[in-house]
């Protein structure tokens, strides 16, 4: 409740008034229990009506659109996000799930900006490397798979104590190297990621195509 509370207890009271603003405080911390326990669809039952009424509230819009991102739902997602995105400024943890949903829709123009944006502003390392991954992955769509390749590679330097965003982003360059026919750099990245974390996702069976 004190998330809640310190990002959107403030707004929704303003939006709604102290009383109902507490009332739909409480349950957007309900639906913020749903979505941290992966119930997307129950998390978006209870966000719509709050946004329905409170349209103006950046973590309502947020979450819901996070919900539905999780959903597969990257139209309506989207339409949330990018309020979330234009209602807080500050907030750019959405940006490469915003972007990704562009991507999904083919709309990779729109992906370019949000990229661009996210890049300029740097908020965190994770957040940045998110959005990389995502800008990667729509150049590689539109066939421009050296110009996603170079773009990884710009955050792919080992660091002394890699992070997990270091991890997917050496996998993402890995795969690409991959899809642009250069099983040897594919292999070494992948070997790269087995490094620190023998359990990444299909590492082994990206290994095994490889030929290790």
């Amino acid at each position: 409740m004190e998330t809640v509370n310190s990002r959107a207890l403030g707004p929704l009271s303003a939006a709604l008034g102290e009383r109902d603003g507490l009332r739909q405080a409480r349950r957007l911390a309900k639906a913020l229990e749903a979505f941290q326990a992966e119930r997307w669809k129950d998390a978006k039952q209870i966000l719509g009506p709050i946004a329905a009424d409170a349209p103006e509230v950046a973590m309502v819009r947020e979450l819901l659109g996070l919900s539905l991102y999780r959903m597969g739902d990257w139209l309506k997602a989207a339409d949330h996000l990018e309020a979330a995105r234009h209602l807080d400024r500050a907030q750019m943890i959405v940006h490469p799930v915003l972007a990704d949903c562009y991507r999904a829709l083919g709309r990779h123009e729109q992906v370019d900006a949000v990229w661009a944006e996210l890049r300029d502003a740097s908020p965190d390392a994770a957040t940045v490397s998110e959005g990389r991954i995502v800008a990667a992955n729509s150049l590689a769509e539109r066939g421009n798979i050296q110009s996603a390749i170079r773009l990884m590679e710009k955050a792919s330097k080992e660091p002394s104590r890699p992070q997990e965003h270091h991890l997917r982003t050496w996998y993402a360059l890995a795969d690409l190297y991959d899809k642009a026919g250069d099983p040897i750099k594919a292999r070494n990245m992948f070997q790269l990621v087995k490094r620190y974390d023998k359990s990444f996702y299909d590492i082994d069976d990206r290994l095994r195509d490889l030929g290790r």
